[in-house]
């Protein structure tokens, strides 16, 4: 006889299947925190139904052409419930195609890119960080990674000041000089 109360425990295949989610992807989702561990590790893992809905959700906020780092930001506070209420309430809708959704945001300006379904997920979870990209003035940067020694990077962001600039180029020759140092 079936317990209705115990939720419903499937395995990382049955997962996929359901949403149309490979396991490697789902796996990378765990490891980025955009979704819980499951129950246990290995082949007896265990998923349930927060783990179903939570992948629909992220695959309706990616038809949005959302990064997975703002889907993250948008849904690691929300609770199971939120989360089912949100994939209740949202209409469905067709996804613009890449072209139309660029030519929108080219036309529209910022604004197009936080499209309502992401406006209400920000409204019914308060405690989220706004989206940067519906800000009036959008900055722009670049990484430039410095390899001062096998395992030893240093990451920058671009552009910097002249005087930051000049900072960073004794910082690279000091760093450069001590890993190149004999050690005793």
């Amino acid at each position: 006889m079936l317990n209705i109360s115990e939720p419903e425990s499937i395995d990382i295949l049955e997962l996929s299947d359901r949403t149309k989610v490979s396991p490697r992807t789902i796996r990378y989702y765990i490891s980025q925190g955009l979704l819980p561990a499951p129950e246990a590790r290995g082949p007896g893992a265990h998923y349930g139904s927060e783990h179903v809905d939570r992948l629909r959700l992220i695959r309706r906020l990616q038809q949005e052409h959302l990064p997975l780092s703002e889907i993250r930001k948008r849904i690691e506070k929300l609770s199971p419930v939120e989360v089912k209420r949100i994939l209740d309430r949202e209409p469905r809708h067709v996804p613009d195609s890449a072209s139309d959704y660029v030519r929108r945001v080219l036309s529209e300006g910022a604004a197009a890119y936080a499209s309502p379904m992401l406006r209400s997920v920000s409204e019914r979870s308060a405690n989220l960080p706004r989206d940067q990209s519906q800000s009036s003035s959008i900055q722009r940067s670049q990484w430039e990674r410095f390899t001062l020694a096998p395992d030893v990077e240093l990451h920058v962001r671009r552009p910097v000041s002249r005087e930051d600039n000049r900072k960073l180029d004794r910082l690279l020759e000091a760093a450069r000089q001590i890993f190149n140092e004999e050690l005793p």
